[in-house]
């Protein structure tokens, strides 16, 4: 029996609480304890709203059959003291689903501002996931060229 869903996220639900909140992954349960919650301690964040929908595209009738609308729900909805707003999913990998969806959102929010957030020990912790791909990519360019001089020395 496996640990975890086909998403990756831990069947144990005490694992993924936190102040009496169930999240739906650990990664974004550390998100909101190790980031959100202290700002919002210190004031730089005066609104938190997690799992906040977003419609991507309307309920519609095709050939007399109604098609459900395409709805997204973001991690955390967030303001800060300055009044920038921010809309913030947590990602470890995302999937073609999750990829499809930001492009919808970006299309229909285009004003709202809309980041990733991984966590990458080896780049420093909470990164925009961006980031941590082209890093990831580097390191892996690098393993190959030296994998290759390797291979050539010992031509």
């Amino acid at each position: 029996m496996s640990d975890t869903s086909k998403y990756n996220v831990d069947m144990d639900a005490a694992r993924r609480t936190y102040n009496g909140i169930v999240f739906d992954s650990v990664l974004e349960m550390r998100y909101y304890r190790d980031v959100l919650c202290p700002l919002e301690k210190s004031g730089d964040i005066v609104y938190c709203e997690l799992q906040k929908p977003y419609e991507l595209q309307p309920e519609f009738v095709h050939d007399e059959k109604t098609v459900q609308a395409i709805r997204y729900v973001a991690d955390f909805f967030v303001r800060y003291r300055n009044g920038h707003e921010e809309v913030i999913d947590t990602k470890g990998c995302p999937d073609k689903t999750a990829l499809m969806k930001r492009k919808m959102f970006w299309y229909r929010y285009p004003e709202v501002p809309y980041r990733w957030i991984c966590y990458s020990k080896l780049d420093g912790g909470w990164c925009d996931y961006e980031f941590v791909k082209k890093q990831r990519a580097r390191r892996k360019r690098e393993k190959l060229k030296l994998a290759k001089q390797g291979l050539q020395e010992h031509v």
